[in-house]
């Protein structure tokens, strides 16, 4: 099981979080910042943290080879790879948050997963998703988070991008994945929103995530913002 220790700011942060998790990030609301005194300088701007991740399981007892490979747990609490990501990032900036979740909930059975992304690549689909951002052209920096999946964006992000007007925004990618890095989705990101300012993104593998979070700070604090 991947559970471990974050730094004592981050932990409390996110414990007080993940309360707030439950409530509103689930039902893909954008959190609002609650003490602009913490955040650094990103967060002057109006920065946004979209996510979209796939733990394969919620329970963090007695987890198999591939839930736990797609998840965390801090605090007994499971999260996804590309979730605790997020987290750290939006904690360290002072960011609003938002999910992305499709309209039709995906299978967490890894085999079904698995085939599912891969039915949905093969035909270029566009998942629905469940709920809109608000107020989206109020964000000057927009932070992108997602899994590798067969060597590209999950087909939801697509839908992402071609939902939303990234034009005069900068564009944060960051991932999770099992080998194949970004994969080349920073420049599939650049190709659907031309007019962005893509800055360099984090891609963590899956093994080594439990021990990223100082990886994470460090990036964020070394971005151009």
């Amino acid at each position: 099981m991947k559970a471990f220790l974050l730094t004592t700011m981050v932990l409390a942060a996110l414990t007080c979080n993940t309360i707030g998790y439950s409530k509103e990030a689930k039902e893909n609301k954008v959190e609002t910042k609650s003490d602009s005194a913490t955040s650094t300088t990103v967060s002057e701007k109006q920065s946004l943290v979209v996510y979209f991740s796939m733990p394969e399981t919620t329970d963090p007892n007695n987890m198999t080879t591939d839930e736990d490979n797609s998840s965390v747990v801090i605090d007994g609490e499971v999260l996804g790879n590309t979730q605790y990501m997020a987290y750290v990032i939006q904690k360290s900036t002072g960011a609003d948050i938002f999910r992305i979740k499709p309209l039709n909930p995906y299978p967490i059975n890894h085999e079904t997963l698995v085939d599912l992304a891969a039915a949905e690549k093969d035909s270029n689909a566009r998942p629905a998703i469940a709920e809109r951002i608000e107020n989206f052209a109020q964000y000057d920096t927009v932070f992108i988070g997602y899994p590798i999946w067969w060597a590209d964006m999950p087909m939801i992000l697509y839908a992402f991008f071609e939902e939303y007007d990234f034009s005069g925004k900068t564009v944060v990618p960051f991932s999770t994945h099992g080998g194949s890095r970004f994969a080349g989705t920073p420049q599939t990101i650049q190709r659907l929103d031309p007019e962005a300012k893509m800055l360099n993104g984090l891609t963590i593998s899956r093994d080594r995530i439990q021990n990223a979070e100082q990886q994470i700070l460090d990036w964020v604090n070394g971005l151009d913002l």
